[in-house]
């Protein structure tokens, strides 16, 4: 089974932001260092760019799935199973991505009702 590039970067992406969580301990909004000990964006500004850009990856899987089917219903010269992939890899991406938001609701929830 073979995941599609976008949802490997995604992956990849997360594990990034996982292990530099786990390195840095820092809160969000402190700067920290990155692999050449320079002062690298805030953590915050670091995901927000993470997050838009999977989603920009996601949306792109979402649009090559489109034209495939369009391509396909118009007669044009691309197997099913082809279009089938290609809607499935989508598919995937955006569950993923859903789950991902998902989790990061669910510790901005806990966040805010921690007491202060």
């Amino acid at each position: 089974m073979e995941i599609s590039n976008g949802a490997e970067s995604l992956l990849s992406q997360i594990r990034e932001l996982q292990n530099k969580i786990e390195t840095s301990k820092s809160p969000v909004g402190i700067e920290v260092l990155d692999d050449a000990n320079e002062l690298s964006q805030p953590f915050s500004a670091q995901l927000g760019k993470a997050i838009s850009g999977s989603i920009s990856e996601v949306n792109a899987l979402q649009t090559i799935a489109t034209e495939s089917q369009n391509e396909f219903q118009m007669g044009g010269d691309i197997p099913l199973t082809e279009v089938v992939m290609k809607m499935q890899k989508a598919s995937l991406a955006f569950e993923a991505t859903v789950q991902v938001r998902n989790k990061i609701l669910t510790a901005y929830q806990e966040v805010m009702n921690m007491p202060v």
